[in-house]
């Protein structure tokens, strides 16, 4: 029986330079992350520079990864969603009017409200089991839907559904504590 390298074992020996776990990664995700990236691109040229891009991201920034916040395939995600975002970003145009106005900041009473249910919510996921955190990670921070989830951890979409309503469930009463 073969033992899998986890992503963010993977991930770790990256950083310390590792072409072969680095090789690994990219033949777990250069498919997936192309699918998200045509998805989201709409055109494969695009799509595949945003693959070169987020693997060129992941060389240089694999010691960024910190295996306590969490597993690899958040992590890798959120680098490859930031690879597809600049590329819509390169081809979008400039606003055809400017606004009259600048947008409204937030004042320092809710940007500190703000900050502290941001803390609450980091906080409560820590303590969820590791894969309704992946399935959560993915969906609300990497910005994929159920469907993508699915595709990427390569379960059953009723899987992904099943574990986002008890990671909603656990989270809820984790930060119903918190408040009481």
């Amino acid at each position: 029986m073969r033992l899998v390298t986890s992503d963010g074992e993977l991930i770790q020996r990256t950083a310390g330079g590792d072409r072969s776990a680095f090789d690994d990664l990219y033949r777990r995700y250069a498919r997936p992350v192309f699918g998200l990236a045509l998805r989201r691109l709409g055109d494969r040229g695009r799509a595949e520079d945003a693959v070169q891009e987020t693997f060129a991201s992941i060389w240089r920034s694999a010691g960024s990864y910190k295996p306590d916040r969490g597993p690899g395939a958040p992590w890798l995600y959120a680098v490859a969603r930031n690879a597809i975002v600049d590329r819509a970003r390169n081809r979008a145009d400039l606003p055809a009017e400017i606004p009259d106005r600048a947008a409204r900041e937030p004042e320092p009473p809710d940007a500190a409200e703000h900050g502290w249910v941001a803390w609450r919510v980091h906080r409560a996921l820590e303590e969820l089991p590791e894969r309704e955190r992946e399935v959560i990670a993915l969906a609300y921070w990497s910005g994929l839907s159920q469907s993508e989830v699915a595709e990427f951890l390569g379960i059953p979409l009723g899987t992904v559904k099943t574990r986002t309503r008890s990671a909603l469930a656990h989270l809820a009463d984790l930060l119903g504590e918190e408040l009481a």
